[in-house]
Formats: structure tokens, sequence, C-alpha cells
């Protein structure tokens, strides 16, 4: 059975009902050379709404703040019935030590910033946008929960940071009594397959529901990238400035590429589009909430969501876990071969229902 907007899902060990899809916020404004106008990003915002959609993620550094500007005056006549998902300690001040990173200060500054930015006294959930390896996670999470104890954040959670440092996190907050973590903001497509090794677990065992970015690998998955954007595009256009962020991070490469034309293949077997197929395949994994999906056009938007409606068979899916597939590493792949099977277990027949 399909699923819609308004199918909602709790995110992580808490009881808030978000939608399987999040609207990202990234292409609000321009002043990163793509992305969309005010008056395009309203209409994105207000197609979302319309499908039935509620979660909204943003960020205070997201095109020089615009984005929480805009939101700040779309959301005013909605604020109650979205849950709005802000983050912090990337860098608002270059030149200012303090601006940045996952301290007290700059978590107080910051949400007060945004809090401003959103025309809001609450931020539904808060995110630690990049873990800064210096502030003790001890000041981290006692700040966020004076945050959620002043009623100025409800929930709180992690993005980008080492799986083990979120469990110590997570475990903490428990011992303590302090506001748990609630959600995962991470990386995850078809072409970046690497949480898989250990932070999707860590966060199906530790309660934190998966909200990836970036499933269309910076939109190599959606079909736009060819063996000509393995060098550098021409100047000159929002297009060409995108592919030129997109590549300089290493998301076109002969395996992204060759991923892409797998994707194009079940898309065409299945009657959608490559973006749909990558979509959907990033909610057919059970310790995914619900992935982050951005546009620069309502048109863009609305085919996205199309992803909704995606089944797959399993001969797809093997398709594309074998073209998709990582090394999960060390100790994965040891506990995984058959020497370790035999020596621990032998011939043990043993059904998990985990």
């Amino acid at each position: 059975m399909p699923l819609t907007l308004d199918t909602y899902r709790l995110l992580g060990r808490s009881g808030l009902r978000v939608s399987p899809l999040a609207l990202g916020t990234a292409t609000f404004g321009t002043e990163w050379g793509w992305g969309a106008e005010r008056d395009e990003a309203r209409k994105l915002f207000d197609t979302y709404l319309d499908r039935g959609g509620n979660f909204i993620d943003t960020a205070g550094t997201y095109t020089g703040g615009s984005a929480e500007r805009m939101l700040g005056e779309f959301t005013r006549d909605h604020r109650e019935s979205l849950v709005l998902a802000t983050k912090y300690s990337t860098l608002r001040r270059p030149g200012d030590p303090n601006s940045g990173g996952a301290h007290r200060k700059n978590l107080f500054a910051s949400v007060e910033e945004s809090l401003r930015r959103l025309k809001t006294d609450y931020l539904d959930l808060l995110f630690l946008h990049v873990w800064d390896t210096t502030t003790p996670v001890e000041e981290i999470l006692r700040g966020l929960d004076d945050l959620v104890h002043d009623g100025k954040v409800l929930y709180v959670a992690m993005s980008n940071a080492p799986a083990w440092e979120i469990a110590r996190m997570q475990t903490i907050a428990d011992l303590r009594g302090w506001s748990p973590l609630v959600a995962l903001q991470i990386e995850y497509s078809l072409v970046n397959r690497g949480a898989e090794r250990d932070l999707i677990p860590m966060a199906r065992a530790m309660g934190l529901g998966v909200t990836p970015y970036s499933p269309l690998g910076g939109g190599v998955l959606s079909g736009k990238y060819s063996h000509a954007d393995l060098s550098a595009p021409d100047a000159g256009s929002a297009e060409s400035t995108r592919k030129s962020f997109n590549a300089g991070l290493g998301m076109v490469t002969e395996r992204t590429l060759a991923i892409a034309d797998v994707v194009r293949e079940v898309a065409a077997d299945l009657g959608h589009t490559p973006a749909q197929v990558a979509l959907a395949w990033t909610l057919q994994n059970p310790g995914v909430t619900a992935p982050v999906i951005g546009a620069r056009t309502p048109e863009q938007l609305v085919a996205n969501l199309g992803a909704l409606e995606v089944g797959f068979s399993g001969e797809h899916l093997a398709r594309l876990a074998e073209v998709s597939a990582i090394d999960l590493g060390y100790p994965h792949d040891l506990l995984a071969s058959d020497h370790i099977r035999a020596v621990t277990t032998g011939d043990l027949k043993l059904e998990s229902r985990r």
C-alpha cells in the first residue's frame, strides 16, 4: 500500500509524529549560487503542506540565514501543526571563534538567533549539526537539557558524529535523567551506504529515528549527471555551480555513475523516475524514519513525493544492493565470516526475532 505524507511515523523513542519525507530548506534562498527565490520557496512550502507534510528541516547557517527567515514568515499561520527542526554548531560569524562549535556559549546564542529568525518561541527539534571533537559531551548534553527545561526546545538530536560518541551520549543522558536524543541526521543513499556499518544499527538500538540527508547523492541518482561531469562543469549558471559543488565533494565518480545507471534501469522497469526510485530505496530501510528531500521548484518537489508510491520487487532490490554494495570493514566482515560462525555457533540453528 503506498505511503502518503500524512501517514505519520514516530520519531525515534519519542511520541512525536512526523511525515515519512521531511522538507529540506537548504534550497530556500540563492546565496549559495543555486536555490529558490522567496516566491518559489513559498510554493515549495505550500505544496508540501497541502500534501499533508508536517516535518520541516532547516539550519541556522543555511543560505546565510535566509532559509530560517523565510520559514519564519511561511510558518506564521501553521506553527502549531508543524514539526520544525533546525541545527547549530556551524560557524555563524567568520573570525569569531565562539560563533561555531558545540559548546554551551554557541548553543544558547544559536538557539536565540534561530528563534528570532523563525519568529517562534520554541523549536520542536534541535540537531547538533557537526561534531567538533573538542566540547565535552556532558557540556553538550547539559546545555541541551537546560534548553528543554526552559521550553525553548522540545526534542534534541545529533548529526554528523561518530556512532560511538552518540551511543555514549545517549547512555549518559539516560543515566543522569537528561533529555534523550531522539533523532540522527546522516548522509545516506545508494551512493553512500557507509552509515550501515555502525550509525544506523546504533540508532535503532539506542532509539534514534534516522532522517537521512542527500538521499539522491547530490543529484547523481536523479540521472542529471553523465561521464562528461567527471571533469568540472563550466561555470556561469546555478546548475553548473551545484554540479561543481557536488563534484568537489566527490559525489561524481565512475562508481556513483554506475550505480545511477542501475537506478535508471530499475526506474524504467517500475515506471517511475530515477529520483523516485532512489528516494524509495532509503524508505524501505527499517532503520530510516524520514529522508530529507530538497527541491528548487514545485515540480521537482511533486515528482520527488512520488517516491511514496514506489513498490520494489525482490529482484529490483537485489540489483540495487549488488551495484551499491560496500565493504563493512572490521569487525563486521570478520563476525559475518563462515569461520567465525563455525567456531562460535557450530551447527546451531537459532531463529532471531529482533
